[in-house]
């Protein structure tokens, strides 16, 4: 009988247990979805593989920060972008696919500004509209309402919490919703929060103690750490820093006369208690949502230790956890790496937080030998959008592409901005060089006299004598006509001619060193003149060595009347055969009824897209893969069926 009682004491702890942890560990994947818009969203940056290797450490939780608020069309509707929800979709397929638990948090956050009474009104707003697009999803996915509020009381934060909360229940009311505190999610101001009654909650807090080691040559804080580096932890006195000139009188100095006592492992347990605390007084979830040390000025050995002292007293406590980030300046990867996953992973750091560690290789950069693609409808993996734009970039411009579902508009840029790729990691082009490859692309400009530089940019190495030497190309009225059409330009990377470097504000004339075998990223630049006024349209850029690039779209921009079209226009499916999924485009010469089916091999429909009245213009439809009931299909041949006004078309789709 003893032994009964026993067991189910233990089944009960274990209950518990599990009741407070619905996830366990898992990462922050930041600089995604934190743009301005939902236009400046790289999606390809991140892709189901990196989920898959996320898995692959042993995570069950991936905290995805976006910049919520920016991904509406404004004031005073807010109204969620769709193209938006193209984008979270997949992420939230690809995270119900693989059972990671994904956490959808409103990162509309700027630690330089208070959080104001009056973003209770976008919350609102924003947070009904995604609970009645989610609501029918599954329990892997939560609500995080708003990451780090700050500049605003607890007591007043937990009623605008509050209202958002009744906001999402008045469309969902089965997904989890994560809240926090004041303080920038705080954990001394849990205690202050307002006891809510409902019963799917979880309290985040974040932890970033002690702060001088965590955020040393931090340059967000007031005033800006740069120059603190190398503080230990533990506290060593032996090889603790003396304060910085420039923070002296500040209360980081007060700080660092007190790090004896705030640097050391005791201390660190102290404060996580604290939120212990709060959980065990209200009987309540809790969650470390963020906590992790900035890479740039931290010894590697200390950020190991530290991760491995707070990780140990969550895993204790039973706190489940995301640390800040997987990759970036707090991540997983090597200093300086090109982080990628088989090769740069920090290894004493996934060590201290309990992670799998998955083997690695030495990476080294070998010449491309074929050619590839920098943006078709997205800027390709690979490759991180850096533009330095003084101007309107749309990466996602449905103004009529020239192939597929989008294109690149760019618009009143100022002279020296410019459409970045960078190569992640650097590129040796010396091959594709030597062997006739060139730059292939479309463009459409609006203004005569338009004029811009397209230019490969190399590395700069630690030789003092070195700068980032540039090679380039003048595209202007005599290689494409501003006629509002698009225009196949092709530039062999031999004909590119060296321009010099533009180095810590000062300008190198060219010597004749530009390397080839180390790019480091292409630009499409406004180097002669201001564009303000003007606007141009890119599509398709490639590095290739076969110049078969059609102009497919042969309308002039805002003149096309599709009156004079087929039933259908460019019924395209892309891209096919497809893996995850694809897009399927169309155009509609007049309004009517649209059915979109897609149908198996054996002629059983699976699925049905589209049911409804749809106006005359473009339109396109994203199809994931999935049956009616939710379920990934299988390898195979497929049929896409559309229909309207009694006429009928259909495209094989093929599924790998």
């Amino acid at each position: 009988m003893k032994n009964f009682f026993l067991f189910w004491a233990l089944m009960f702890v274990i209950a518990d247990i599990q009741s407070q942890t619905p996830f366990n560990r898992g990462v922050n994947l930041t600089n995604w979805f934190q743009v301005n818009s939902a236009r400046q969203i790289q999606f390809t940056k991140f892709s189901r593989q990196d989920f898959i290797n996320i898995k692959s450490l042993g995570c069950d939780v991936i905290r995805l920060p976006i910049n919520l608020n920016a991904m509406t069309m404004g004031g005073p509707e807010y109204k969620i972008d769709p193209i938006f929800y193209s984008f979270l979709d997949s992420a939230v397929n690809w995270a119900e696919q693989l059972q990671l638990h994904l956490l959808i948090d409103n990162h509309s956050f700027d630690p330089a500004v208070n959080t104001q009474p009056e973003i209770e009104n976008i919350l609102v707003k924003v947070w009904g509209q995604m609970a009645g697009h989610y609501k029918d999803r599954s329990n892997y996915i939560y609500y995080e309402v708003l990451n780090e509020p700050h500049g605003i009381s607890t007591q007043a934060w937990g009623g605008i919490q509050q209202r958002v909360i009744d906001a999402i229940r008045i469309f969902d009311t089965k997904h989890t919703i994560i809240i926090g505190a004041s303080g920038y999610n705080s954990y001394n101001e849990l205690k202050n929060l307002p006891i809510y009654t409902d019963n799917k909650l979880i309290y985040t807090f974040h932890f970033y103690d002690p702060f001088i080691f965590t955020h040393q040559g931090a340059t967000w804080v007031d005033p800006s750490m740069a120059p603190l580096a190398q503080v230990p932890f533990p506290y060593d006195m032996n090889i603790m820093p003396a304060c910085p000139i420039a923070l002296k009188g500040s209360w980081i100095e007060n700080s660092i006369n007190n790090y004896q006592n705030d640097g050391t492992v005791n201390k660190v347990k102290s404060l996580i208690d604290v939120a212990v605390a709060f959980k065990n007084d209200r009987n309540v979830k809790i969650f470390c949502g963020e906590f992790g040390v900035y890479i740039p000025n931290s010894n590697n050995t200390d950020r190991s230790f530290w991760y491995d002292a707070v990780r140990k007293y969550f895993d204790e406590k039973g706190i489940p956890w995301t640390i800040w980030d997987y990759t970036g300046g707090f991540g997983l990867f090597k200093k300086a790496s090109n982080e990628i996953f088989n090769f740069d992973l920090n290894i004493s750091v996934l060590q201290s937080l309990g992670f799998n560690i998955p083997p690695q290789k030495v990476f080294s950069i070998k010449p491309d030998s074929v050619g590839f693609g920098l943006y078709t409808d997205y800027v390709e993996k690979n490759i991180n959008e850096s533009s330095s734009a003084q101007g309107n970039i749309d990466f996602y411009s449905t103004n009529w592409p020239n192939n597929n579902k989008y294109c690149i508009h760019w618009s009143e840029a100022e002279q020296y901005s410019n459409i970045g790729f960078d190569f992640k990691p650097d590129k040796d082009l010396s091959k594709l060089v030597a062997n006739n490859y060139a730059i292939d692309f479309f463009v459409r400009g609006n203004v005569t006299g338009t004029k811009f530089d397209i230019r490969f940019i190399d590395t700069k190495t630690t030789l003092a004598s070195d700068h980032p030497w540039r090679m380039r190309y003048t595209i202007d009225d005599a290689v494409a006509s501003w006629d509002k059409r698009w225009h196949h330009v092709r530039i062999p990377l031999k004909s590119f001619a060296e321009q010099g470097s533009w180095d810590n504000n000062t300008w190198y004339n060219p010597e004749g060193k530009f390397d080839w075998t180390t790019i480091d990223r292409f630009e499409i630049v406004a180097e002669l003149q201001s564009l303000k006024g003007k606007e141009l349209w890119f599509d398709n850029i490639f590095i290739s060595d076969v110049d078969s690039a059609l102009v497919r779209e042969n309308a002039v921009l805002g003149i096309r009347n599709l009156q004079n079209s087929d039933e259908f226009d460019l019924f395209r499916i892309f891209p096919n055969p497809m893996n995850q999924g694809a897009t399927i485009s169309y155009g509609l010469s007049v309004p009517g009824r649209v059915e979109i089916n897609v149908y198996n091999i054996n002629g059983h429909k699976i699925n049905k897209l589209v049911n409804e009245l749809q106006a005359m213009g473009f339109h396109s439809i994203q199809w994931g893969g999935l049956d009616s009931s939710g379920n990934m299909v299988s390898p195979g041949i497929y049929f896409c069926e559309i229909a309207t006004n009694n006429v009928r078309k259909i495209l094989t789709i093929c599924k790998i």
